[in-house]
């Protein structure tokens, strides 16, 4: 397995990676991850491989320009040119170390599977060391770069995102290479035909799960009143942050208690810290950054209301985490939502994507009606416990890797 990121705790790749490789192994495949920074945390009985980058986009100093003596290879050369000119540069560089390290490891794998990455070293796999790649995409990233484009503050701006966006171009040419796509939804599905122009037939859905003895109730945990959780795992226009910031300053003309414990990091000069400064809400929302499984779980189980206010999301990992834990959830109808959190009233209570005030009315009618949200709370641990598990996101994922094989060994025949 490919990972070109895989931060552990914000955001679903370093999730993913983690379960479905854990899953995998569990079923008796041999599974080996190779790695890019953040690297991920595994399962101990996984092994993984760090492949080093000039980690620009580490946390602390994000966006720094890596000095010349650091560059010791092609990939690295090739990861500040990118950055240079203002691209992603991760993908690509990646892509290239991936490709060296398999090739000093040539007849160990009979298949590649390839975590959101679409770099050009994907094309280099399948070419000279015949090795097929089944791609895995949870949502095309080029959903995010025409919302980020539409989002833009000024002409500056906009022109800095199509700049940095440029490697989805890079990610549709080699999807055009690759026999066999798993996404999470029925939603993702489509746009990633759609947007990367490959035919329909080659995508197939395989919907991630969750730990549902992680994840439970916690009854031994009051929710404090007035209290919403929510997951900031990325400051970008998609993960509709500022809808939900601008809900909360409406809500608090009738309820003063409310108050917001997002799950990330906050970024100075980023889009979310100006809307808290013009909305005066730094005395209501904070931030919890780098926390455990247990600890978040034990913050969820204080929430009267967890929400999920994305303009777009291919699959929604805190949205089934919420739901897995039995917290009332607001979600929005935004790309494959619906098809996580379920009907409106019945497992979730859905609004629109970028509508402040209906998801003002929604939190407003959540903390009005503790029936209401006890209903759902049940309704919606119910609805993870009977769809969604990583055991059977790990065998349909199985039977692709083996579909993937067949068909990759029945076109070499051909070739030869």
């Amino acid at each position: 397995m490919l990972a070109y990121r895989g931060k552990p705790h914000v955001g679903g790749q370093g999730v993913y990676v983690r379960e479905m490789s854990k899953a995998l192994t569990e079923l008796g495949h041999r599974v080996e991850v190779f790695g890019g920074q953040p690297y991920p945390d595994l399962d101990p009985r996984v092994p993984l491989h760090r492949l080093r980058s000039l980690d620009i986009y580490n946390d602390h100093f994000p966006g720094r320009m890596p000095a010349f003596w650091e560059m010791e290879d092609l990939a690295d050369v090739v990861e500040v040119a990118s950055f240079s000119t203002g691209n992603f540069s991760e993908p690509l560089a990646f892509s290239i170390r991936a490709y060296r390290a398999l090739a000093a490891r040539r007849g160990d794998f009979d298949l590649v599977i390839d975590n959101g990455c679409l770099g050009y070293g994907d094309l280099a796999i399948q070419r000279r060391l015949g090795l097929p790649v089944l791609g895995v995409i949870h949502h095309p990233i080029t959903v995010d770069r025409r919302l980020e484009i539409d989002n833009a503050r000024t002409a500056f701006e906009r022109l800095g995102k199509r700049r940095w966006y440029a490697f989805t171009r890079m990610q549709t040419r080699v999807c055009g290479h690759i026999d066999r796509f798993v996404t999470v939804s029925d939603s993702s599905r489509r746009d990633i035909a759609a947007d990367h122009r490959v035919d329909i037939a080659r995508v197939h859905v395989v919907p991630i799960g969750i730990d549902t003895e992680v994840f439970a109730p916690r009854p031994d945990i009051e929710r404090v009143p007035g209290r919403i959780v929510s997951t900031a795992s990325a400051d970008v226009p998609l993960k509709g942050q500022k809808f939900l910031l601008e809900a909360l300053a409406k809500v608090r003309r009738d309820h003063p208690e409310v108050h917001l414990e997002l799950i990330g990091r906050q970024r100075e000069g980023s889009s979310t810290a100006d809307v808290l400064r013009q909305l005066d809400l730094g005395d209501v929302v904070r931030f919890n950054t780098g926390i455990s499984y247990d600890a978040l779980v034990e913050l969820l189980a204080s929430a009267t209301v967890a929400i999920v206010p994305s303009l777009y999301e291919g699959f929604s990992i805190p949205a089934i985490e919420a739901l897995s834990c039995g917290v009332p959830l607001i979600a929005t109808t935004g790309g494959a939502l619906p098809e996580v959190a379920g009907p409106h009233q019945e497992t979730c209570l859905a609004v629109p994507p970028g509508d402040a005030d209906a998801l003002a009315a929604a939190i407003g009618f959540a903390l009005d009606n503790p029936d209401v949200r006890n209903r759902i709370g049940s309704a919606g641990r119910a609805r993870v416990i009977e769809k969604w598990s990583w055991r059977e996101s790990g065998i349909k994922t199985a039977e692709h890797c083996r579909a993937l094989l067949a068909e990759w060994t029945r076109k070499n025949r051909r070739r030869c």
